[in-house]
């Protein structure tokens, strides 16, 4: 499902094609330089460009590093690291890394394990949004102004404080940022009724339907930086259902995978059905391992509606009121979290 009355506000449109033209020493003492030619703010461009000799620099570059693979000393790191507070900042370092014919990367916080918001084998710059966090919410119109740095546990805390009935499309991990989220995709715990996180943006300027699209998906360091999105706020009930059964191989486990397989598509857009495979920590008299399978699911409505449609299309896997809990929809959000921090090895698959 696509909201399609699509606007982004304030997307800034730039090209990311850029040759290295310059030593490192001096971009960087050109980088600092540069923006105060194109800013009427009176604050001080060093209170925002982050040099390798400033003192917030590493601890700037590694928050929102999670995969431990790009802390070392021999991943590239960037010339500088711009931390803007307002938009024209963020311009004025496109315009200013342009001129210089240097890479740019941005993020908006989270976790990005692929490094491709601040990794380049190529010199390069990093605008880091984590300034920008506002959040505004509009129940009556069931939309929201999200800043792209304000994090997904952020946004649903605040949904929440505005009104019971609504959510929104996203990840079940709080400190995402948003616009990373976003512009990834988007995967979430009720897509199958709603869409993608990504599905439920709109487009706030004329851009051009394929570049839009592209943002949607297109990953850190693409197409371009975005700085806000709106969104579509949906609805969800007072309570939702959410279950965890648990099976090894001995129990029937591949028995229900396969079967999980054929069926998953087929089953209620109201039903998430998550599925986690790992070893179990208690060993097989076989083959030293026993493999045990999770399924975890979140349906919004009753558990008595749950267990009629599981019932009708997966009896198999003999789910019963003990493994449910209803509870809120936000509670629902901290409680999947919780679940997925708790599988510290495994290979998971969703439907």
């Amino acid at each position: 499902m696509v909201f399609f009355n699509v606007k982004l506000f304030p997307l800034l449109i730039i090209p990311f094609n850029s040759v290295w033209s310059t030593s490192s020493n001096s971009i960087s003492e050109s980088l600092l330089q540069c923006p105060s030619t194109h800013l009427n703010h009176s604050n001080s461009s060093k209170e925002i460009i982050l040099t390798r000799n400033s003192s917030a620099y590493s601890s700037v570059l590694q928050s929102s590093i999670q995969n431990l693979r790009f802390l070392n000393n021999s991943t590239p790191k960037p010339e500088v690291i711009v931390t803007p507070f307002h938009e024209s900042y963020v311009q004025a370092a496109v315009i200013c890394s342009k001129k210089h014919g240097i890479q740019i990367r941005f993020r908006s916080g989270g976790h990005d394990y692929e490094g491709l918001s601040y990794v380049s084998y190529d010199p390069f710059i990093i605008i880091d949004l984590f300034n920008l966090q506002t959040i505004h919410i509009d129940i009556e119109n069931e939309s929201a102004w999200v800043a792209s740095a304000a994090t997904l546990g952020q946004l649903c805390y605040s949904i929440v404080q505005n009104g019971k009935v609504h959510g929104f499309p996203a990840g079940s991990c709080p400190t995402v940022g948003v616009g990373g989220h976003i512009s990834g995709g988007g995967f979430v715990t009720i897509f199958r009724k709603y869409g993608l996180a990504a599905d439920n943006t709109s487009q706030q300027i004329s851009m051009g339907e394929e570049l839009f699209w592209a943002i949607r998906g297109g990953g850190g360091s693409s197409f371009a930086v975005s700085l806000a999105w709106k969104l579509r706020l949906v609805p969800v009930p007072p309570s939702v259902t959410v279950c965890k059964i648990e099976k090894t191989t001995e129990e029937g486990a591949t028995k229900l995978f396969s079967k999980w397989q054929v069926i998953a598509d087929k089953l209620h857009e109201d039903l998430f059905l998550h599925l986690v495979v790992e070893v179990a920590n208690e060993a097989s008299t076989t083959d030293g391992k026993t493999i045990k399978v999770s399924f975890d699911s979140l349906f919004l409505g009753p558990v008595e509606k749950l267990l009629l449609l599981t019932q009708d299309k997966f009896p198999d896997l003999s789910l019963d009121r003990s493994n449910c809990t209803e509870m809120s929809w936000i509670q629902s959000v901290m409680h999947l979290r919780r679940n997925h921090d708790a599988n510290t090895s495994y290979a998971q698959a969703s439907i």
